[in-house]
């Protein structure tokens, strides 16, 4: 009898791969985000079109990478985060598996133009399904700006299986939500199909709330600080008579 058990290749382990980490568009624009952060930008604009079916694009001022940065940067398991086992019990940053550009450029074309502050060129890889189309030279600011089209394009099951564009915006947005609360120190702006949904500037936490959930929420807002043994907690609650069910 013969063997049964065989390795996958590669390309089929990367398309595994991008299925657990990239659900639908929402997911890539987390991890998109999170590597902005990770990055040191303070401005990160995002750009999406058909719900991000047809564009996801992620534009920040970080510190942006090196040619050969670029290029590992799709590989699995690729991360600046960690290098040996002791590093995963002192993680300070957010995207440390090395798996989401991979899995993203596994079922989507993506387009990578980034530059550091010391390099006169920057560098510009385009990638389909995790084989690189071009990888050149290029002028650019500083920061990284990753376009992700088509996304699921190979991966039919997939795509048949988002739902409505508005379903899936709201899915975005609430990504986007989640990471610009997190983060009022930096300055984040939002395009849907054209349009300009947030425009947030840096400031406080209480500005981040009033201009992610509107200027009402304003008078909602109670400061709260709680400092313990093992936990310190800040932010803001809304008053009681503002609150449903």
């Amino acid at each position: 009898m013969p063997d049964i058990i065989h390795v996958l290749p590669e390309r089929v382990a990367n398309q595994i791969a991008a299925g657990e980490v990239i659900q639908r568009p929402a997911s890539a624009i987390k991890e998109l985000l999170e590597n902005a952060v990770d990055a040191g930008a303070t401005s990160v604009k995002v750009i999406v079109k058909d719900a991000g079916k047809t564009l996801l694009h992620v534009i920040d001022n970080g510190c942006g990478m090196s040619k050969s940065d670029a290029e590992k940067c799709l590989m699995r398991h690729a991360t600046s985060k960690i290098q040996k086992t002791e590093d995963l019990f002192n993680i300070r940053t957010m995207g440390f598996r090395g798996e989401a550009l991979a899995s993203i450029a596994a079922i989507a074309h993506v387009e990578i133009k980034t530059k550091r502050q010391e390099d006169d060129l920057g560098t510009q890889i385009n990638i389909e399904g995790s084989d690189v189309v071009s990888n050149e030279p290029c002028g650019c600011n500083e920061g990284t700006s990753i376009a992700v089209k088509n996304l699921f394009y190979n991966v039919p099951a997939r795509r048949n299986f988002l739902k409505s564009d508005p379903v899936e915006t709201k899915h975005i947005i609430d990504e986007f939500q989640r990471v610009a609360l997190a983060y009022p120190n930096i300055a984040f702006s939002l395009f849907n199909n054209d349009n300009e949904v947030f425009h947030l500037t840096k400031g406080s936490l209480r500005q981040r709330v009033v201009g992610v959930f509107g200027r009402n929420y304003n008078q909602k807002l109670v400061p709260i600080e709680e400092d313990a043994s093992v936990v310190n907690i800040s932010g803001f609650v809304s008053k009681p008579e503002f609150a449903r069910k």
